[in-house]
């Protein structure tokens, strides 16, 4: 078990993911006057019709200023957007998608992982704890041609539930890096198998789960973002069959499609699974 000097608070992991999320390169919204007004007054209204519904009183209004000010202050805005909203977004950002299913990036990626050989086992350390995996695959187009070259980026918990770069005390780059599939788009990474962990309960974020009686555990899973020249990325998570919240996700990022179902390795030492990337055309 983890002891105190590992664990990841809610204020260090709040300034990681914020200060990550200011450095990511990302596309401005294009959003006329017409669109902001529209979505803005929306988003207001609905909160008046929820104030109006349920008798909203002027206590619960200081309390809901004081946690949204907590939020901030904590550096939980990319937590508290990533477990309860972001999938919504990417619902509706790949719903016309025909390759493989998506799900929330989350607020623990970490651009410009070492890139890694076709076959290859992700940075770890010595005896890293946990049942080795073998997460092997291919990555093709939606014709089924293979896409020679295409990376493979993963990152992922530790056996503890603790990300690197978000709890103190782990290797820069443990359990994280960028595979490059071969000249037949097919890949091997040698890791272990992710614990489920608790999101962080000591900030604002588990103020609210505390008050609403809400459990705060994310399944194991296994992050991903797969992509390829004149492809859209993909990015998502695969699950665990059978596996602690599996059903009752906080995050709700779990899918039927994303669902894996390890077997017993062939070289005896851990488990295996084959999973296969489906790539998209990008758009012009």
């Amino acid at each position: 078990m983890t002891d105190t000097t590992t664990q990841a608070t809610a204020a260090a992991s709040g300034a990681s993911a914020t200060e990550a999320f200011r450095q990511k390169q990302r596309s401005e919204a294009d959003a006329g006057q017409e669109r902001v007004n529209a979505l803005a007054t929306e988003v207001i209204s609905a909160v008046h019709d929820v104030i109006r519904r349920h008798k909203v009183t002027y206590a619960e209004y200081d309390a809901l200023k004081a946690w949204l000010i907590g939020v901030g202050q904590d550096g939980e805005w990319p937590l508290f957007l990533d477990v309860w909203i972001e999938h919504v977004v990417e619902e509706v950002a790949n719903e016309n998608r025909e390759g493989s299913k998506g799900t929330i990036e989350g607020p623990y990626y970490v651009p410009d992982s070492p890139k890694h050989e076709a076959e290859t086992t992700l940075p770890m350390r010595e005896n890293e704890a946990g049942t080795p995996l073998l997460f092997q695959g291919q990555v093709t187009d939606v014709e089924g041609k293979p896409l020679a070259g295409a990376h493979v980026e993963m990152w992922h918990a530790d056996d503890d539930g603790l990300y690197s770069q978000y709890a103190p005390n782990l290797p820069e780059w443990n359990l994280r890096g960028t595979v490059v599939a071969d000249d037949q788009g097919n890949f091997k990474i040698h890791t272990i198998q992710p614990a489920p962990y608790r999101i962080p309960t000591d900030g604002s974020c588990g103020k609210l789960i505390a008050a609403a009686g809400w459990h705060a555990w994310r399944p194991a899973h296994l992050h991903l973002k797969v992509s390829a020249p004149g492809h859209q990325l993909i990015t998502t998570q695969l699950y665990f069959q059978g596996g602690s919240h599996v059903e009752d996700d906080i995050a709700s990022a779990v899918k039927p499609e994303l669902i894996l179902d390890p077997k017993p390795a062939a070289s005896g030492a851990g488990n295996e699974v084959t999973y296969n990337f489906v790539m998209d055309r990008a758009e012009v």
